[in-house]
């Protein structure tokens, strides 16, 4: 049973996705590993997790609902990997964090040429986890955005000498793939992207390498339009732009200004997830590139990397704030990110987490009503 998704997707509370793993499922994670318990184990904790959390958001006042990104270890790999001609493997570095913080160490390569797998296990992991939600509330799904697959270091030129051919393959793969979600149920889907906001950071030097940073802002555009090119009329897609989080930890800064006036001008999607929740993220005056009437831009002026909550009152002063450049009612609050993009977590607890998702739900009643 699929709830119907309204035009108020994305919702005025809403949240990024993945949810702090609890220690019963690291617990069983490390016992799978361990060869102690089997597959089928694991899967039926992450199953009774999974159930309690949705019961959890619906309790908090959440219109939509998320499985916390449950049966995932990190937000992007688990979904990439399963992609033809994409796998997992271990490289010599994980990626460098501020403070020069390695993460642990899992990426994905470029072995083949690239299409959908019909038999993606997220498919599977969406119809389970719908089946949980029961229409009670709308089940929303997250799954990497296309353009991940342009990090350095992806792409095997020997298979794709052609970025554009790269490009070609990666929008089919990914119109494929929101094919089989929609017709798994999926209503409310959300493409993560470190990626594009990486083009707006001043800190990396895309004009350094074989492509301006230009030439990759085009391609980046033209592929997410590319996928959602003919989307079916009733399937909402937002976009959030994430600059990293890994243990409460962040990847680069950089406000949007570069990138503004092309993407949230121009970029086909309903809505769009910002990270405000600090000095890296600059102003609002990108803002003014939103469509009026258009795209509905979520405001992360709540931050998922620690658990002391936010004064209301600055809140809503930063709210106020951004109407300067976009009207209210396109305006919806939520965290920056997650509150566990990798199964490690950010640094905060659990109850501190329900408490944030509630502040932001009455916070929302307070503003809109």
């Amino acid at each position: 049973m699929t709830k119907t998704v309204t035009k108020a997707a994305p919702f005025r509370a809403d949240h990024v996705g993945s949810l702090l793993r609890p220690e019963n499922l690291h617990e069983a994670r490390r016992l799978f590993a361990e060869r102690e318990i089997t597959a089928e184990q694991l899967r039926n904790v992450e199953t009774a997790e999974i159930t309690r959390i949705v019961d959890k958001q619906i309790e908090a006042g959440l219109e939509l609902v998320t499985d916390g990104e449950f049966r995932r270890r990190f937000w992007h790999t688990d979904f990439l990997e399963h992609l033809n001609g994409i796998e997992g493997y271990v490289p010599e570095q994980g990626y460098i964090f501020s403070g020069d913080e390695e993460t642990e160490r899992y990426n994905i390569r470029n072995i083949g040429k690239i299409s959908f797998n019909p038999d993606h296990p997220h498919i599977k992991d969406f119809i389970e986890f719908n089946g949980i939600v029961n229409g009670r509330a709308v089940a929303k799904q997250t799954i990497p955005s296309p353009n991940q697959l342009f990090n350095i270091g992806i792409r095997d030129e020997n298979i794709y000498p052609d970025i554009e051919d790269y490009a070609k393959d990666i929008i089919q793969t990914y119109r494929d793939a929101i094919k089989a979600f929609y017709e798994a149920g999926v209503r409310y889907l959300q493409l993560d992207d470190v990626y594009i906001a990486g083009l707006s950071s001043p800190d990396i030097p895309f004009n350094d390498g074989k492509y301006s940073r230009e030439y990759l802002i085009d391609l980046a555009l033209r592929v997410v339009n590319g996928v959602l090119d003919g989307k079916p009329e009733d399937l909402f897609v937002t976009t959030h732009l994430c600059r990293g989080n890994y243990r409460s930890n962040w990847a680069f800064e950089g406000s949007y200004d570069i990138i503004a006036e092309r993407f949230l001008a121009k970029e086909k999607v309903g809505g769009f997830f910002l990270e405000y929740d600090d000095y890296r993220s600059g102003g609002f005056e990108p803002l003014q590139y939103i469509n009026n009437g258009g795209a509905k831009v979520v405001l992360g002026v709540i931050t998922s990397k620690s658990g002391e909550l936010e004064d209301k009152e600055l809140v809503k002063s930063r709210i106020e704030e951004a109407t300067k450049f976009v009207p209210l009612e396109q305006i919806c609050l939520s965290p920056q990110c997650g509150f566990a993009s990798t199964h490690h977590g950010n640094k905060l607890t659990e109850e501190e987490q329900w408490e944030k998702l509630k502040f932001i739900v009455e916070l929302s009643k307070e503003i809109w009503g």
